[in-house]
């Protein structure tokens, strides 16, 4: 008898829910919900890299924060205006003081980070790495892909690790990551920089969030997600250095004489801090295949807020100018709106997402296509069938004992088939 079979017939019969395919379910009573869709700008036809697969879901991932916002499409608090339309393909405004979701499009949808990513840096190496230090930049960390965002520094350069971070945040310098990835990696360098990472994502409860990449340039199995990015951005702020860091409009890059490098001034390339009153930074991105990604806080009468959005494209407003859009919103909206929360350091006890992901495993744009989660009766249709799967066990095995017995008596035993 297929005892999995029999549990799955036993739990329909009491249930009236017929589990199918990819984690969905039909109702016998009535339809499945629908995600609502985001409100979206149309995005203009350009010639873009494929998006690969996504990684696939993880249940207990999309929860985290609350149970609403485990949908591919728009949560919004009930009876709240219309959030503005946007191209990015997710997005999630959130309190930077109470940690209160106010609402989101695709929370939890993969998504690539591009230079975004450099917020998961500094929340992992600021407290491990002493700013009035000077170091030496390295061969190695220049090695970058051409044409890539780059602050400057040159190979056998000393810089104070406060000069690296304001490389990092103001111009995005992807030797500066690189830098301090490996600074901050101890014995493995690079690598336990990029472990490090990896350990603090998890720490913080982004468990949709792998690097592959200290700089975001994009790499194998690298994904984040919105609501991810808010915790990333919320841990950063926490950090006073970070807060002076990413208001910082000037830089100066000091001369390096005995590699003849003369010294020079970098601007912050986040419009945000000069076109939206109240500003207080974040951070800029961009790759062929992420799209346009962004983080962006302010405050306004007393309240911080903070957007992220991953995967936009740019008609008539850039990345910042979208974010500005969804911080307007969030900021007309009561106190009390809330969708879920984002979780603190620790306060979660979901597995963590794979180490690594293979090549073919790259992160797809948040459309909502992915499958959607199991059903919540798969955990007890499982426990069913085990349930029966062992009395089935237990008979058969006391079944066997018996013909053994009868075998015995008669004077034979049991063969063997190789």
């Amino acid at each position: 008898m297929d005892f999995r079979a029999l549990a799955t017939v036993v739990a329909v019969l009491a249930t009236g829910i017929v589990p199918v395919t990819a984690g969905a379910s039909v109702n016998t009573q009535g339809a499945a919900p629908v995600a609502t869709p985001c409100p979206k700008a149309k995005a203009p036809k350009v010639l873009r890299s494929p998006r690969p697969t996504p990684p696939p879901p993880v249940a207990e991932h999309r929860v985290v924060g609350g149970d609403a916002l485990a949908t591919p499409g728009l949560v919004v608090p009930p009876q709240v205006p219309t959030p503005p339309k946007v191209t990015a393909t997710s997005w999630v405004v959130a309190d930077l003081d109470t940690g209160e979701v106010l609402g989101g499009c695709g929370p939890h949808e993969y998504a690539t980070p591009a230079s975004v990513q450099k917020l998961l840096l500094a929340a992992t190496m600021l407290p491990r790495l002493d700013p009035a230090e000077v170091v030496t930049i390295t061969a190695g960390d220049l090695d970058i892909e051409p044409g890539s965002s780059a602050v400057g520094l040159v190979a056998g350069g000393r810089y104070r690790i406060e000069t690296l971070w304001l490389g990092l945040l103001l111009r995005s310098g992807n030797e500066v990551a690189n830098a301090l990835a490996r600074l901050g990696g101890g014995a493995d360098g690079m690598a336990g920089g990029l472990r490090a990472m990896n350990e603090q994502a998890r720490q913080l409860g982004a468990y949709q969030t792998h690097a592959a990449t200290p700089s975001g340039l994009d790499g194998p199995g690298q994904f984040t997600s919105a609501y991810d990015l808010a915790l990333i951005a919320r841990a950063c702020f926490d950090d006073e250095h970070f807060r002076r860091y990413v208001a910082t409009r000037e830089a100066d890059i000091p001369a390096q004489p005995k590699q003849r490098a003369k010294g020079f001034t970098i601007d912050n390339d986040n419009q945000l801090l000069y076109r939206y009153p109240g500003a207080l930074g974040g951070k800029t991105g961009y790759t062929d295949l992420a799209r346009h990604t962004y983080v962006g806080a302010a405050e306004r009468n007393g309240r911080r807020l903070v957007v992220t959005l991953l995967g936009a494209d740019v008609i008539d407003q850039r990345g910042w100018q979208q974010g500005a859009a969804l911080l307007d919103w969030g900021f007309a909206l009561p106190r009390d709106a809330s969708v879920g929360v984002l979780v603190r350091p620790g306060a979660t006890t979901a597995s963590a997402p794979p180490s690594t992901m293979p090549a073919q495993a790259l992160p797809g744009g948040a459309s909502g296509g992915e499958a959607t989660d199991r059903h919540p009766l798969a955990d007890p249709l499982r426990s069913a069938s085990y349930a029966l799967l062992a009395v089935g066990l237990t008979v058969g095995v006391g079944a066997l004992i018996g013909h053994r017995r009868r075998l015995r008596a008669a004077g034979r035993a049991p063969t063997s088939r190789g």
